[in-house]
């Protein structure tokens, strides 16, 4: 059994990071889905709905949730699986996140919390900086 990873975000940004992750590594190792927020939502419902998803998703070792933005309605959401033992929310989701926890697939769900945490922020980079100081990748 794995952890699995629920994605819940405004619009597609969900779907739209797990098709590049997909795409980047060639595969996708574990189990995934996600859940997209529209604008003019009804949260209740696609609480719910979340919750079915979740349920779905776990293989006996719980589900990553990752989020967008913390204190918005895909986060409210996320953050109201949290009733379940088997729910771990991460927000401020990026790709670099995302391939960080793929990378990691057979992790406990805490330490792919660690994972993910250490994905996003390490991919937050100061590209400016990084070329003055001559530690540009591209060369």
């Amino acid at each position: 059994m794995t952890v699995s990873v629920l994605l819940i975000t405004h619009d597609n940004i969900g779907a739209t990071l797990l098709r590049t992750s997909a795409a980047t590594l060639g595969f996708c190792p574990l189990q995934y889905n996600s859940l997209s927020v529209p604008p003019n939502c009804e949260p209740e419902r696609l609480a719910l709905l979340a919750k079915q998803q979740a349920a779905e998703l776990n293989q006996g070792d719980g589900v990553l949730v990752l989020t967008d933005m913390y204190g918005s309605t895909p986060s409210n959401i996320a953050c109201s699986l949290l009733e379940l033992p088997y729910i771990r929310v991460v927000s401020g989701i990026n790709l670099p996140m995302l391939i960080r926890v793929f990378n990691y697939p057979k992790l406990s769900l805490e330490k792919l919390v660690e994972k993910a945490i250490s994905g996003g922020r390490e991919g937050i980079m100061d590209c400016h900086t990084l070329i003055d100081s001559g530690q540009n990748n591209h060369d």
